[in-house]
């Protein structure tokens, strides 16, 4: 079975309402979707989005990656050598993992639906559904505790609060939150890099009273120490999540070595799709730590990728696979199902989803 055709193509998605984290303020997101044509027939999808304070990629050179490079390399290839096409990939895009994943999210896709079976059950099927939580973006205390209210009243039992731009308002906000929604929902708390060590240690503290499960990213990427000094300075028992420090199995590894990361965040666009997902599910797992599969700001047909690996793994403890909930125009919104706080894949082969 060989490529005879590719095409990518950008749409730009518009959020209900601006998105702020510690880094950055979004009120759209543009994701760059992929179409893979074969001579049998068969057609699989990929999705791109990017976050350039984490890969350094952008809208820009992700259509140059995906025309210039992908495309090109694509065409002609025979599937029956995947692991051969996408080492091929890898080097080519050794530093712009968002492009090379929706390509493997192409080449998974058509592989799976010649096969006749949904990705995950391909993969290996551990699961049919998983919890997400549901994030929510930095914005005064009162506004947080009206949207978290509206996210549960929508059967969501899981919240992750974004912060990281002052610790005290976050405190005041976790604890609104937790007194507003009861004991029974899930909290987690995502400082992307926007805490130095004593902050987190403050934090921390404070959030461990208000039952927050985890901290993601405190720290700066720059500083892989940084988990392990938070350790040391009186928080053992609060997990630690690794994010933006962690895109592929060599960051896990160089996490690993320098202590103190409990848990790993994979999302496909950091690692480049879902071969190497795996590679860094399985350190992880070798290190003793759970993973958790999460999500830029992507369209459906990105999330729906992530949800399969994630369907797929034993060691997935963790889902934030949200990211398309407040896209008002997503023309792959039926990509994956939402129920009761969890979300679920489209029974049909591959991804189950046609563009």
């Amino acid at each position: 079975m060989k490529i005879l055709r590719c095409e990518a193509w950008p749409v730009k998605l518009d959020l209900e309402e601006p998105f702020a984290i510690a880094y950055s303020t979004v009120d759209y997101a543009v994701n760059w979707f992929l179409r893979v044509e074969t001579d049998a027939g068969i057609t699989g999808y990929g999705c791109s989005a990017h976050d350039e304070e984490v890969t350094g990629e952008n809208e820009k050179t992700l259509e140059a990656a995906l025309k210039d490079i992908v495309i090109p390399l694509l065409i002609g290839q025979d599937l029956n050598y995947l692991s051969h096409i996408l080492a091929e990939l890898q080097t080519a895009l050794k530093d712009q993992p968002t492009a090379a994943a929706s390509a493997d999210m192409a080449l998974m896709d058509i592989l799976a639906r010649k096969a006749g079976m949904p990705l995950y059950r391909m993969l290996g099927g551990y699961r049919d559904s998983i919890l997400t939580s549901v994030t929510i973006g930095i914005q005064p205390a009162d506004d947080t505790v009206r949207k978290a209210l509206q996210w549960r009243d929508r059967g969501f039992r899981i919240l992750k609060l974004k912060g990281g731009r002052n610790p005290e308002e976050d405190i005041e906000r976790v604890r609104k939150v937790r007194e507003a929604v009861g004991s029974r929902m899930a909290l987690r708390f995502d400082a992307n890099q926007g805490f130095n060590v004593d902050e987190t240690a403050v934090f921390a503290r404070a959030a461990a009273d208000a039952g927050v499960e985890f901290i993601e990213q405190p720290c700066s990427k720059e500083n892989p120490q940084a988990f392990a000094q938070v350790k040391a300075a009186g928080c053992k028992n609060m997990p630690l999540m690794a994010d933006e420090s962690v895109l592929g199995p060599e960051d896990a590894l160089d996490l690993i070595r320098a202590g103190g990361v409990d848990l790993y965040n994979i999302k496909l666009a950091k690692t480049g799709g879902i071969r190497r997902a795996m590679q860094l599910d399985s350190v992880a797992a070798a290190a003793g730590a759970g993973t958790m599969v999460g999500c830029m700001d992507e369209a459906g047909l990105g999330v729906a990728a992530g949800l399969h690996f994630a369907l797929s793994s034993s060691n997935v403890a963790y889902a934030d696979l949200d990211g398309h909930l407040e896209f008002i125009n997503d023309p792959s919104s039926g990509a994956v199902i939402v129920r009761d706080g969890a979300v679920l894949p489209v029974d049909k082969p591959g991804l189950g989803f046609d563009l």
